[in-house]
């Protein structure tokens, strides 16, 4: 199978069974082929059964292997189930990406409703807090593995615009230092990534709302461009990856320098 980005695999995940969540579009989208194409049997999950669809045939027709399930990261069942899925199909996780996530209405914080802090607790967090807890149970049982969460540059610093959405990516990042200190003797490790600005239609949805965005984001980026999602997808596949074997606790900024 070929790497879309233009690049040779290399192989990072070969063998390996990889969960990914939000993975209809986006950044999971393009996680979703990029692990495949890096050898890992992925399983992608999404509340999206038609886009999901589509990136699995993709996949498949690349000669990859692929399967979907459906969740709706507002519910924890669902999170829960989808996981399970995962053991029914494979009996084993060995990586998990979770970046499934919702953007708030962007606004200051007197005016973030309460509907948008719900909102943001739900998707942005609690779903996190359940999958991992799920795919740490999973790991277990082959020995351990590696889990990589979706945070943002925006949680490392005040969000004036965006204030519940960087409020649950600043407590994702605590979450995410815990497991890792907390599972490490079960030889799961936890990271972190921490994107900056990237084309994807959650910045789309923002820059509608709030037209020049997009503009402004940029004129912060020392690399002077947006992220492409293939690249924040390229660094959780090292994170996943025995390449990262000593990596664990880590909130890896890949921001295109904005934090610098």
């Amino acid at each position: 199978m070929t790497n879309t980005n233009g690049t040779a695999p290399l192989g990072l995940l070969t063998g390996k069974v990889v969960f990914i969540t939000g993975a209809g579009r986006g950044i999971g989208a393009a996680a979703a082929r990029l692990f495949a194409a890096e050898g890992a049997a992925v399983v992608l999950a999404a509340r999206g059964a038609d886009a999901l669809d589509r990136v699995v045939a993709g996949i498949r027709a690349d000669g990859g292997v692929a399967d979907a399930v459906t969740l709706d990261l507002a519910d924890p069942a669902t999170v829960r189930a989808a996981v399970d899925h995962v053991g029914e199909l494979h009996g084993r996780l060995d990586g998990a990406f979770n970046n499934g996530a919702a953007i708030q209405r962007p606004g200051p914080l007197d005016t973030t409703s309460d509907e948008d802090v719900d909102e943001q607790f739900a998707v942005n967090f609690r779903a996190h807090w359940t999958a991992m807890t799920a795919e740490a149970a999973l790991m277990r049982r082959g020995g351990g593995g590696a889990i990589v969460n979706t945070s943002s540059i925006g949680s490392r610093r005040a969000n004036p615009a965006l204030p519940a959405y960087g409020a649950m990516k600043r407590a994702l990042n605590s979450l995410t230092e815990t497991a890792a200190v907390s599972w490490a003797g079960d030889r799961i490790r936890v990271n972190g990534i921490t994107a900056g600005g990237t084309a994807t239609r959650m910045i789309d949805t923002w820059e509608a709302a709030s037209p020049g965005t997009v503009e402004r984001l940029t004129a912060h980026i020392p690399l002077g461009r947006m992220a492409e999602p293939r690249e924040i997808a390229e660094a959780a596949a090292w994170l996943l990856s025995d390449r990262a074997s000593y990596v664990t606790g880590a909130l890896l900024p890949v921001d295109g320098g904005a934090g610098a």
